[in-house]
């Protein structure tokens, strides 16, 4: 850990070394979203909470000056959020899907399950952690239903340990 800056400010880096575990799989649709949002950040919310620290300088004594104590914090907060996007990206890998089968379960493929119990027939697209949203029918290959679903193949019966206790789903359908 080192740190430097011009006498009054304290600037951490803290280095490490990675391994190829660390990659993050996503889509290049997740890719271009989180981009875009880092995009954001740096062009929109970084020159505001800037003229917010410099309203605040201006008002007088910083030592007791709670609204620039604020917007420090918040600018804190939002390099904080910038620098993980920045770290996400760089590790982040994007999966092709022009090499995704439909034989068996694989990271974004849908795959239509029916629960044996109920007879209630689901369809989920199985995405990146980054991903996942249950509005649109997106799990986390990381979940519970994913990772029972993961290398199955049509027709399988495949029981799901959930937090409810154990379900039996079979296989109905893969696709893209």
């Amino acid at each position: 850990m080192k740190s430097s800056g011009p006498a009054g400010i304290l600037l951490v880096f803290i280095t490490s070394e990675r391994d190829m575990s660390d990659f993050i799989y996503m889509t290049d649709e997740g890719l271009q979203k989180i981009k875009e949002e880092l995009d954001h950040l740096r062009i929109v919310e970084r020159p505001k909470v800037s003229a917010h620290i410099a309203e605040a300088r201006d008002k007088g004594d910083l030592s007791e000056n709670a609204e620039y104590a604020a917007a420090k914090e918040a600018q804190g907060m939002l390099e904080m959020k910038i620098a993980k996007m920045e770290d996400l990206i760089a590790r982040a890998r994007v999966i092709d899907e022009s090499k995704i089968g439909t034989s068996s379960v694989k990271i974004l493929n849908k795959v239509k399950i029916r629960n044996r119990n109920t007879n209630t027939v689901m369809e989920y697209q199985l995405v990146p952690e980054s991903e996942a949203s249950l509005k649109l029918g997106k799990i986390a290959v990381g979940s519970p239903i994913a990772q029972g679903l993961i290398g199955r193949k049509v027709g399988e019966i495949v029981d799901i340990k959930v937090p409810s206790g154990v379900i039996a789903f079979e296989i109905m359908e893969i696709s893209l």
